[in-house]
């Protein structure tokens, strides 16, 4: 329990041996003197100021928060870097971002573990599907050019998107953020973010872990992952089984590199930082790179009771080749027509200002496809039509017998 006197008491000895007055307080910290008056009678500071106001007088968050200071020769946890007092006081102004108007979450912030209801009559044999995800190198670029938001997005549109291309629906998601230190801002916008997300995908953010680990991850370092566990009925899973010879293979559209691939592109921007600036479209060479990975499961949540719809594949890591495989049975090959796919400018940027190779880009990048759809005949117009609602979608390939799974023919027009 806070004892509000005797951290007002704190805060005016502090103030005292620091030489200042409340007036410079004020100034110092860009707040009015009747906040520092306040907080010198008894009114908390919130928790934006905490931080500030400790290091103007040099001392800890958790020693405001006690009202006393620690004895220089003891240790604590928060001379070894973790302030336990300040990263309690922000879980509790992080909350906002967990209250979910979804009746299944049972509990918010606070309990040790979250409480789902998984109760679905509607669903005859439900089963769990659970994915773990986190957003690779684009997280470094994402905190060098303040993209902290953005790249929860890239995150969690990544995560749904793998299980919705097994017919399941996302249901709730949990968030790790390990750091070398706990910067208020940073923190507030990724758990925004997160929780952005999880409702543009349907699904609720229920909780999660911040991980303040100083001594294992630099100052300033930030490492996201989320989980997620969706619910689809047994006889509706999606999975490739059903595909068969003559099916079709749909390309939807990506809006860019999504999340796969940037070790190269620092790669290039290593050796040609001039390149960072350049216009595509319209727009820098940064944010072309930097758009979210594309949220793809309310376009495709209208395909899943559809009987013709044998296979989707979701075009990360490998490309192409490296994930529709995953999807096709055996003695069955999948051919696409290179020449059908509609790369993004980007993409062509990339290929002629690094002098790629087209298998080298094929195997890295998704080349504008972010997702295959294998369908019958009789169905591909309908699905081709839905999906156009929401994203481009066209055919690419045909289901054909053979031993190797993916063949490629023809070449990319860049």
């Amino acid at each position: 329990m806070l004892d509000n006197q005797k951290i007002a008491s704190f805060i005016v000895k502090k103030r005292k041996e620091a030489g200042f007055t409340q007036a410079e307080v004020a100034e110092k910290l860009n707040v009015s003197f009747q906040a520092v008056s306040k907080w010198e009678n008894g009114t908390l500071p919130n928790v934006e100021m905490l931080v500030d106001l400790a290091e103007l007088l040099q001392v800890s968050v958790d020693e405001i928060l006690s009202g006393r200071e620690k004895n220089g020769e003891n240790f604590s946890y928060s001379k070894a870097g973790v302030d336990i007092s300040y990263t309690d006081a922000m879980k509790k102004e992080m909350a906002v971002y967990l209250k979910s108007e979804d009746e299944r979450v049972l509990n918010g912030l606070g309990p040790f573990a979250s409480l789902y209801n998984i109760d679905f009559p509607e669903i005859k044999e439900p089963v769990l599907v659970l994915k773990s995800e986190e957003p690779g190198s684009k997280q470094k670029l994402a905190m060098e050019y303040g993209y902290s938001e953005s790249i929860c997005h890239d995150m969690i549109n990544h995560l749904v998107n793998d299980i919705a291309v097994m017919g399941a629906r996302p249901l709730a998601v949990l968030d790790t953020i390990v750091c070398g230190n706990a910067e208020k801002e940073t923190i507030k916008s990724f758990v925004k973010g997160i929780s952005e997300a999880c409702k543009e995908n349907e699904c609720a953010l229920v909780g999660g872990e911040t991980s303040i680990q100083p001594q294992v991850v630099d100052k300033g370092v930030y490492i996201l992952t989320s989980s997620v566990a969706g619910i689809v009925s047994k006889s509706d899973i999606i999975d490739g089984s059903a595909i068969k010879e003559g099916d079709a293979v749909l390309a939807i559209a990506s809006n860019g590199l999504h999340t796969n691939g940037y070790s190269l592109v620092r790669l290039l921007m290593d050796k040609m930082p001039q390149i960072k600036l350049e216009k595509i479209e319209g727009e820098t060479f940064i944010e072309q790179i930097m758009k979210p990975h594309t949220p793809y499961y309310r376009a495709v949540k209208h395909i899943f009771k559809n009987s013709g719809v044998h296979g989707m594949a979701h075009i990360t890591g490998g490309g192409i080749e490296g994930n529709l495989c995953r999807i096709i049975p055996q003695g069955l090959c999948a051919e696409i027509d290179l020449s059908k796919i509609r790369p993004l400018p980007i993409f062509s940027y990339i290929q002629k200002l690094g002098n790629i190779e087209e298998e080298e880009m094929l195997s890295t990048y998704n080349c504008g496809v972010g997702l295959n759809i294998v369908v019958s005949q009789n169905e591909k117009k309908q699905v081709i039509q839905a999906i156009d609602e929401y994203y481009d979608c066209y055919e690419v390939g045909v289901i054909k017998e053979g031993v190797k799974k993916i063949q490629f023919k023809n070449h990319i027009i860049w």
